[in-house]
């Protein structure tokens, strides 16, 4: 994307929003490091809001921390905690950026003027005020803001601090990227850009130089973890480009947007695993109207997602049902459960959680024959079984054991070509290969 010293020629004070992780700033030369970037960034002539994720495996040690203290910690409390991981980034940024010169002040969720929901631990933003920002940013500093919380206000005078959930630091930043209409938003991580699959396991996956926002979601949703769902959610229904880019490197990433050649591309743009998924499977269960709502209806009330549910052809009057949320939400479920299994008079209640799960994503995938067959005979011919199988318009994902993960994976990369470039279909049997796409190790 064009500089701000190439696009203060066309008009002034050119507005970008940044987001760094929690490996981006995870101890102090990353955060001088963080620092630096964003002092250069300034000097090419742009006003800054810069969102930190907390330090490294901050949050993760929090978590553990009030584990310690108690199985069950106080929805409440436990985000007050949390959200002094972003505190404590957002500071030190600030006075990294004192110490080289530059103007700046942190922000806390709330001091931003960011309102949620009174949902602890999964709060979805309910609207931004940005006079604090935009105050600041005329008086000539930087913005520093605590990602990943907002501020709930359960009537006028009570507020309560409020987490948006794993990956919340990118929601932070496309939201007041919209709010603010900022020219450019960038999301800074500790790999180059979206993959056609997690290098690590993959190590020749290609780097996309475009993906659409509807491609990216459901890679999102599958578990790719480069960017949370809900923040590629918000840049598609405000029409924000998202820009993923490296902390480490000065390489080109990837743009999330629009793509006007997404019917034209590879059917099949990447591959999502998620391992952490549990399965859950009602033995035996009525077959009678009302059932599936005694079921999910209570899992809803407490928070649990369910993600793929099957339930098998009846026989007898009774019928089996399977479905999967994720692995932390299993002990919850099954206290939840075990009451209206004794009350309707289901056999037994099996669960498993050592699973996970593998999909192909692209659009057109649903219109397009072959592709379910393709990734049926890859993982086949890998030995590896599949448990369930749930499609969408624009994805096929396959349950299996988490231990085949790696060879799936691998498997279907393969299957599908992902390694080579895109070829772009120009006219009816006439194609091109996109060599836009940066390479790993480029």
């Amino acid at each position: 994307m064009a500089s701000c010293a190439a696009r203060i020629l066309a008009m002034s004070k050119p507005l970008v929003v940044q987001k760094f992780g929690g490996s981006s700033v995870a101890n102090a030369d990353r955060i001088r490091r963080v620092a630096a970037r964003i002092a250069r960034e300034r000097a090419n002539g742009c006003d800054l809001v810069v969102v930190v994720s907390a330090m490294g495996d901050t949050t993760d040690e929090l978590l553990a921390l009030a584990g310690a203290i108690t199985d069950d910690p106080d929805p409440r409390e436990l985000d007050m905690l949390l959200a002094t991981g972003e505190h404590q980034s957002a500071t030190l940024v600030s006075m990294a950026l004192h110490a080289l010169g530059v103007p700046s002040i942190a922000l806390t969720g709330a001091q931003a003027g960011i309102t949620t929901d009174g949902n602890y631990g999964k709060a979805r933003i309910a609207g931004i005020d940005p006079q604090r920002i935009e105050a600041e940013i005329a008086a000539g500093r930087v913005v520093i803001v605590a990602g990943f919380q907002g501020q709930s206000r359960l009537d006028p005078t009570l507020t309560e601090t409020t987490t948006l959930g794993r990956g919340g630091s990118d929601t932070t930043g496309v939201a007041l990227a919209a709010a603010l209409d900022a020219d450019r938003c960038q999301i800074f991580t500790d790999v180059r850009g979206i993959y056609t699959a997690d290098p690590r396991i993959q190590p020749d996956a290609r780097q996309l130089p475009v993906i659409s926002y509807e491609e990216m979601m459901e890679l999102a949703h599958q578990g790719a973890q480069v960017m949370q769902v809900r923040a590629v959610e918000l840049g598609w229904v405000n029409n924000v480009v998202i820009e993923v880019l490296s902390s480490f490197e000065d390489v080109p990433g990837t743009l999330i947007k629009e793509d006007p050649f997404v019917e034209q591309r590879n059917k099949v743009r990447g591959l999502a695993h998620d391992r952490n998924v549990a399965k859950v499977t009602l033995v035996e269960v009525p077959d009678r109207p009302g059932v599936a709502h005694a079921v999910f209806a209570p899992l809803a009330e407490a928070g649990v997602n369910v993600d793929t549910i099957v339930q098998n052809v009846g026989h007898h009057g009774t019928t089996d049902l399977s479905f999967t949320i994720t692995r932390g939400d299993l002990a919850k479920t099954k206290r939840i459960l075990e009451p209206i299994i004794r009350e309707l008079g289901f056999r037994e209640m099996t669960t498993d959680s050592a699973m996970a799960k593998v999909s192909i994503v692209g659009a057109g995938i649903q219109n397009a024959p072959g592709y379910a067959s393709r990734m049926f005979a890859a993982l086949a011919e890998a030995g590896v079984n599949i448990e369930i199988i749930s499609t969408s318009e624009i994805r096929i994902t396959c349950m299996i054991a988490e231990d085949q993960v790696e060879t799936a994976v691998r498997a279907l990369h393969k299957a599908f070509a992902l390694e080579e470039p895109e070829p772009l279909v120009l006219e009816a049997g006439v194609e091109t290969a996109d060599t836009s796409a940066p390479k790993p190790g480029a």
